[in-house]
């Protein structure tokens, strides 16, 4: 176990390269085992959520080849079924939420698929019900072992058969499981309230590179031709869209100039709009987007004068996984906003420590908090926190990086999942932060 020591109050310059996206990638790397043939795969971030996964895939039997830093082939030409009932994989798969994506793609290709019920950030229910109710409308049977919290779907005799299939809710990975099951079941596939979130875009134009037959490809309603097989090919991940909105809000925070290269604006959404209602400044040069530091940022309002509400929902909307960074780098703003996190009823729960720190942030509910801006009036106070998950961390650190004195953040292995050396990269851009073992 470590922990961060981190010396606040610095402001920070330079250029920041983000690393590739988190939740891409593990749609990416799972879709490997739908065909025979290397698929190579570059941008990929070393984190640990990524790192398990490609050590369970390997321990499926697949060849994991690193042709260099981020560089991956993956040969899936062996793949051993039977490992999905072995205790190795339920250890393994239980504490990674990630690992979900093996069903749909294991399913599809072989005919059954398992899971050991998923780990991941604490941030409240994340049911599994759209995925196994999507592989059950292809003609899969459902399989539960309660008291191994075991699921699986097989397939009948006569193979998975397109259906339409209406969800629930926009889940990524539901929609990410499903399609990677429907590209090679018989006959048409139709998903209706489908996500379309950029990385579930790339999937799908993997899977059409591939050979796959998809349309609709970045609506929410697709269309999937079955076909008999898949061959290889290669694919670049994005830049990691919340990495780049974590790096927003610490500039911001700390009076920092930092430069973002290389962002992939056009895969952005949202999210620079949602940073400029903070009243930040954010210029695009180019593909790359440059913060300047600013003494002060103050929060617009609405055109009748009303409080500005940031609230998170499915694509286009603004992502639930950067209202944690809005609503820490809102306590240092001149004004107030309501943020409302309405897809997770307990990701809010970290602003006991921002409080403790300072901050004057109501908790209306598990949903909402108000945050009234301290507009650098009063400096955020050093303190001793925990990292609950991999968004909050980021938050915490945030908050550290900008408060007077010294502050240690322990189980920083919840951020270490999301973020590639974060520690080293803000070093480099003269942060004082330091790693040390518990």
């Amino acid at each position: 176990m470590a922990s961060f020591k981190i010396t606040g109050g610095t402001a920070l310059k330079g250029e920041v390269h983000p690393q590739g996206a988190k939740n891409e990638v593990l749609q990416i790397i799972c879709a490997v085992l739908l065909t025979d043939e290397p698929v190579r795969i570059t941008n990929v971030p070393d984190i640990i959520d990524v790192n398990k996964l490609i050590e369970i895939i390997g321990d499926f039997g697949v060849r994991v080849s690193k042709n260099g830093p981020g560089d991956f082939t993956f040969v899936a030409d062996s793949v051993d079924v039977d490992y999905l009932f072995g205790t190795t994989y339920k250890n393994k798969g239980a504490s990674l939420r990630g690992s979900v994506m093996v069903v749909g793609p294991m399913l599809g290709r072989f005919g059954k698929g398992y899971i050991p019920k998923p780990g991941g950030d604490k941030i409240g229910r994340r049911r599994l019900d759209t995925h196994f109710e999507g592989f059950m409308k292809l003609g899969a049977k459902f399989i539960y072992e309660e008291e191994a919290y075991f699921y699986g779907v097989e397939a009948p005799a006569e193979g998975l058969k397109g259906a339409y299939i209406l969800l629930d809710e926009p889940s990524v990975t539901g929609t990410a499981n499903i399609v990677m099951a429907a590209v090679l079941a018989k006959g048409l596939t139709t998903i209706y309230n489908a996500a379309c979130e950029p990385y579930l875009q790339q999937l799908c134009s993997m899977l059409v590179r591939m050979g796959a037959k998809i349309e609709g490809i970045g609506s929410n309603r697709l269309s999937i031709t079955g076909v008999d097989r898949l061959s290889g090919t290669e694919h670049r991940c994005l830049p990691d869209m919340i990495e780049i909105g974590s790096w927003i809000g610490l500039a911001a925070m700390t009076k920092s100039e930092i430069t973002i290269k290389n962002a992939g604006i056009a895969h952005l959404g949202q999210i620079p709009n949602v940073f400029r209602k903070l009243g930040i400044i954010i210029e695009e040069r180019g593909d790359d987007l440059y913060i300047p530091a600013q003494e002060h940022y103050e929060i617009g309002s609405y055109l009748d004068g009303s409080m500005v509400t940031i609230a998170d929902g499915p694509w286009p909307l603004f992502t639930p996984d950067l209202l944690s960074i809005v609503l820490v780098t809102a306590t240092q703003a001149r004004g107030s906003i309501l943020v409302h996190q309405k897809m997770f009823e307990s990701r809010l729960f970290f602003v006991d420590n921002l409080i403790e720190m300072g901050a004057q942030i109501i908790l209306c509910d598990p949903h909402r908090a108000s945050v009234i801006g301290l507009d650098r009036k009063f400096s955020l106070r050093a303190t001793r926190m925990s990292s609950p998950d991999i968004r909050a961390g980021i938050a915490l650190l945030i908050a550290a990086l900008s408060a007077e004195g010294t502050s240690t953040i322990h189980n920083i292995e919840q951020i270490d999942r999301g973020y590639e050396q974060i520690d080293k990269r803000l070093r480099d851009l003269g942060a004082k932060i330091e790693r040390v073992l518990d």
